[in-house]
This record gives structure tokens, sequence and C-alpha cells, in this order.
């Protein structure tokens, strides 16, 4: 009976944590993509903070959280190989003038040492390892202690998805690529931004149960953003050349 007891307590505490972790991070991304927007290294940090509270109440551990200290090796590797992929991907997509175009981001206008900078530390400390830990973190080792992994990592790419309705907003004004393919549709650029998200969420997800560390999708979200920031300021200055 006490053990019984002790089972329901610690499911309890769990749906509880899930609740305010989806809570927490609704409120961060209004407030990160509206007031908080000049300051997202220092809210990134914080959020983590909150939500390394949450998983430490819910008891989730570093187990739990994909960065027990027997996984780093792994989660290593798989991130080193998803990042040449990705690596390889942009090379080519860059040598195609099809796809040229789309590393055409305005936010890749900023200039080759602004970029590298941008992709070192804002990406990686403001998108990268927030995201990570909240999504592959710890909301899929809430999910995967309620449902199993693969509800994890189907509920952590939707929520994932849905993350980026608000940053879909600027999509339009800031990739002509993107404006082109959506004709400027605003509701298109949004469906998009969550369909593909949602995408990229289950590769990650699968990357995390796969290797059983957040390392591994935290390799390959920073490649995909972080050189997708330096090969955009790559184009843009072999532009003004």
């Amino acid at each position: 009976m006490v053990v019984e007891a002790d089972r329901r307590q610690a499911t309890t505490t769990t749906w509880l944590g899930l609740g305010f972790t989806v809570a927490l991070l609704l409120a961060a991304n209004v407030l990160n993509n509206t007031i908080l927007r000049s300051a997202t290294i220092v809210a990134g940090i914080v959020e983590v903070a909150l939500l390394a509270v949450v998983a430490v109440r819910c008891g989730l551990g570093t187990q739990g959280l994909g960065l027990s200290r027997d996984t780093w090796r792994r989660g290593a590797r798989w991130a080193g190989i998803s990042a040449a992929v990705v690596l390889a991907l942009y090379l080519l997509a860059l040598a195609l003038p099809q796809t040229r175009p789309v590393f055409l981001d305005r936010r890749g206008d900023i200039g080759l040492g602004r970029a590298v900078f941008a992709a070192t530390v804002p990406v990686l400390f403001a998108t990268v390892l927030l995201e990570e830990f909240a999504f592959r973190g710890v909301l899929w080792g809430l999910l995967c202690r309620l449902r199993g992994p693969r509800i994890a990592t189907l509920g952590s790419a939707v929520l994932f998805g849905l993350w980026h309705v608000l940053p879909s907003l600027n999509l339009l004004g800031e990739n002509q690529a993107a404006r082109d393919a959506l004709r400027g549709n605003p509701a298109g650029a949004v469906v998009f931004a969550v369909v593909s998200t949602t995408i990229a969420g289950l590769v990650f997800g699968a990357l995390r149960q796969r290797s059983g560390s957040l390392l591994a999708p935290i390799g390959l979200h920073w490649a995909t953003n972080g050189l997708g920031y330096i090969f955009s300021a790559l184009l843009w200055w072999s532009q003004t050349r």
C-alpha cells in the first residue's frame, strides 16, 4: 500500500511538473519574442535555471535529463556525426544555384565576424541550450516517465513546433526565399514554421532517445542554426565583393 501510494504521489508530481513546465515555456516564449528580445542570453540562462528547479523537484536527475556522465561520449559522437551531415548538406545547398537563395536571410547580413559571434554565443545560449534543455531534457524526461519514449518524442516535438509560432511572424521579412515560396502569406509562414520545426523536433527527440544523451540533439540543433548564420553571412559577404 505504501509503495502504491508513493507511486501515485510520484505520478502526480510528474504531471504537476509537466504542467508547470508548459506554463513556464509559454510565458518565456511570449517574453522572449517581445520585451526580452534585447536580453535573450540572460533570459535564456534564467529560464534554464527555472527549468532545472522543476527537474530537481520532479526527481528527474541527470539520467532523466540525458546528462548522465556515462552518456557523454556516445552523445558527443552522435553530435559530431550530426554536425558533419549538416555541414555537408549546407555546402551542397550553397553550391547549387537553385538552393543558394535560401541562405539570403537578413539575420545573416551582419558581417562574417558578427555572424560567427552570433553562432557561438547567442545561438548557443539563447536558443540551442534553452530549447534542448526544455524540450529534449525536462519535457522529454517527464513525458517519458509518464508515457514512454515514443510519446515523449512526439509530445515534445509538437510543443517544439508550437514554440515557433511567434518567431515565424518575422520569417517573411527576414528570408526572401521563404517570402517568394509562400507568396507573402503570413498564415502560410506560421504553418510552414510549425510543421518544419515539429519535424525537426521529431528528429531531435529520436536522436535523444537513440543516444540516451542530450548532447546529441544539442550538436545537431547548433549545427542547423549556427552554421546557418555563418553560411548566410558568407553568401552576403560574397555578394558585396
